[in-house]
């Protein structure tokens, strides 16, 4: 019997011993889990496209702060879900303060902050202006699995190949017509995300024909000279609202192009590729089906 319970004794010091080694590899794993960046990090974003991103890819309770921009009506795309959340002013040393996970600039944003985020050993990304759809593409898988919501950006993939499908469906059905994609004070957009959209539907952008081989400002002799089919526009107005816009109401533009020969695509579907583009691409299909003939 006294054999028996020292044998007993043993096995459950042998037994009392595992179990602290158990503990002590949960705590252990535990810190070690505390010290590896966070699957659903706390996001800044300091820039107007980097804000639809966030916004459409990560929870709302994850983001600390965007872009002073973020609920301006007039540019971003997502304004109404940016309301109620804080703004920065993209200021290098308030978004150290801030002390989120990731901050997310933009690819023109100012270099410097970037150089100090690294040199503080602050994570950030940085987001593209168009490219091109595969880079698209590729921007929103990367960020949708940094901000720990990769399903997010599989949807939106899915969301943005369907809409353009739809739009390049347009080629076969309608006239190879040529645009121009004409701004404030006779701003020409060369390339840009609605001009490469717009050649999918088979449409031509003749910013070449106005002599540009990048985006620029032309004067009205040269856009009357070139004779583009459509103007894309972002706006429809009766009369010039100020300055800048008084040159898309020329009389001789209003004669040339009256509104069914203005392809109009607000401003804020056009800044940023991401989120924006099913509804960008959703636009242009309508106003190509009743305008382009």
């Amino acid at each position: 019997m006294q054999g028996g319970k020292a044998g007993s004794g043993r096995n459950s010091g042998r037994c009392g011993m595992k179990a602290m080694a158990l503990v002590a590899m949960l705590v252990m794993a535990d810190e070690a889990q505390a010290q590896q960046p966070s699957q659903q990090p706390s996001i800044v974003s300091a820039n107007l496209c980097a804000d639809q991103l966030v916004l459409s890819l990560a929870d709302r309770d994850q983001i600390v702060s965007l872009s002073p921009f973020a609920a301006d009506k007039e540019i971003s795309f997502l304004a109404a879900q940016a309301a109620g959340l804080p703004r920065n002013t993209g200021a290098a040393e308030e978004l150290i303060r801030l002390s989120a996970d990731l901050v997310v600039l933009g690819r023109y944003d100012n270099r410097l902050t970037r150089d100090f985020l690294a040199a503080k050993a602050r994570p950030f990304a940085v987001v593209d202006s168009w490219v091109s759809l595969d880079e698209t593409r590729r921007e929103i898988t990367a960020l949708a699995a940094r901000f720990g919501h990769p399903d997010r950006g599989a949807a939106l993939v899915a969301a943005i190949d369907e809409s353009t499908g739809a739009l390049a469906a347009l080629a076969g059905e309608v006239p190879q017509r040529s645009f121009l994609i004409l701004h404030r004070r006779g701003y020409v957009l060369h390339a840009g995300l609605a001009g490469d959209l717009a050649v999918k539907a088979g449409l031509r952008n003749a910013a070449g024909d106005v002599g540009l081989m990048a985006s620029g400002f032309v004067d009205l002799e040269r856009v009357v000279a070139a004779r583009p089919d459509y103007l894309m526009v972002a706006e429809a107005h009766d009369r010039p609202e100020d300055q800048g816009e008084a040159l898309l109401e020329h009389p001789a533009l209003r004669r040339l192009y009256p509104p069914e020969r203005r392809l109009v695509v607000p401003d804020l579907l056009t800044i940023c590729p991401g989120p924006a583009i099913p509804a960008l691409a959703a636009r242009l299909a309508q106003e190509i089906k009743a305008k382009v003939r």
